[in-house]
C-alpha cells in the first residue's frame, strides 16, 4: 500500500496535468476513485483506481438552475431543502452531471403563494437570479386554475380585459377554458393573490392555482417535489 496522497497530487502524477488542472477536473466531477464521483481534490487516497472520465474539461465549475415543481401548502422557504439529489427527476434529460456543489448556496426566484403549485426557480446562478428578479414582472406566465361557481355574464372578457386589483387597472391578459373547470391564463405580472381576486369578481372560486411556465421555459410533466436542471440552452 502506498502513502496517502491528495487526490488533485495524485492526479496529477498519474496524467501529467498541473495541479490547478487537477483540481478543476475533480471539482468539475470528471473524476472516479474506484467508480465513485469524487468532487474534493484534499480527498486521501492510496491505492484506489483513479480515473479521469472521457471528454474532461479543466474548466471552472459553472453554477447551475433548477426548475422545482413546488407542491401547494408549502412554503416559500422551505422550498430549497426540497432540492436534493433523490428528488432529481428521472425526466431530466439536460444531460448536467449532478454534483454536490450544485446544492450550496441556492436561491428561491419568482416564487409562488403557500397554497399555489407549480413552476419555482431554484438557482445558484447569479446571471439568472437578476435576470429573473429585474426582468420577472415583463415575462408571461402560464396558470392553471382549477374554478367552481357560475361565471357572471361577460365573465371572460372582464378577465381577459377590464378588472382591477387593489384599485389599480389590470393589464391585457389571454384567457380560456382547458376544460369545465379549469381556466387557463397567460398573464403578467402576476401579483400575490392576484388570480384569486380576479376570478372572485366575475363570480367564480378558487380551489387551486398551478404555474405552468415563467417565460420561455415551461415545468412540463415534473411531478410534485421533483425537479430538473434548467439546460443550458434554455432562456427565460
Amino acid at each position: 500500500m502506498t502513502d496517502p496522497i491528495r487526490l488533485d497530487k495524485r492526479l496529477t502524477s498519474l496524467i501529467g496535468c498541473s495541479r490547478g488542472d487537477a483540481q478543476r477536473y475533480i471539482e468539475g466531477g470528471w473524476v472516479t476513485v474506484n467508480g465513485q464521483v469524487v468532487e474534493q481534490p484534499q480527498t486521501m487516497v492510496t491505492d484506489e483506481d483513479i480515473v479521469l472520465r472521457e471528454n474532461a474539461e479543466a474548466t471552472r465549475t459553472e453554477t447551475v438552475s433548477m426548475l422545482l415543481h413546488k407542491p401547494a401548502g408549502m412554503r416559500s422557504d422551505e422550498l430549497c431543502a426540497l432540492v436534493t439529489p433523490e428528488s432529481r427527476s428521472e425526466l431530466d434529460a439536460t444531460g448536467v452531471t449532478l454534483l454536490q456543489r450544485h446544492f450550496h448556496a441556492l436561491q428561491r426566484v419568482m416564487p409562488l403563494s403557500d397554497d399555489e403549485s407549480g413552476l419555482v426557480v431554484v438557482s445558484q446562478d447569479g446571471r439568472v437570479i437578476s435576470h429573473l428578479k429585474d426582468r420577472g414582472a415583463t415575462l408571461e406566465q402560464e396558470y392553471l386554475v382549477e374554478v367552481s361557481g357560475e361565471l357572471a355574464p361577460y365573465g371572460m372578457k372582464r378577465l381577459a380585459h377590464g378588472l382591477s386589483f387593489r384599485s389599480w387597472p389590470l393589464p391585457p391578459c389571454k384567457v380560456s377554458w382547458q376544460n369545465e373547470t379549469r381556466l387557463r391564463f397567460a398573464i403578467k405580472p402576476v401579483h400575490p393573490g392576484q388570480l384569486r381576486d380576479m376570478c372572485a369578481q366575475v363570480g367564480l372560486e378558487v380551489i387551486s392555482i398551478r404555474r405552468l411556465r415563467i417565460g420561455r421555459v415551461a415545468m412540463g410533466k415534473l411531478v410534485p417535489g421533483q425537479w430538473r436542471y434548467l439546460a443550458p440552452d434554455e432562456r427565460f
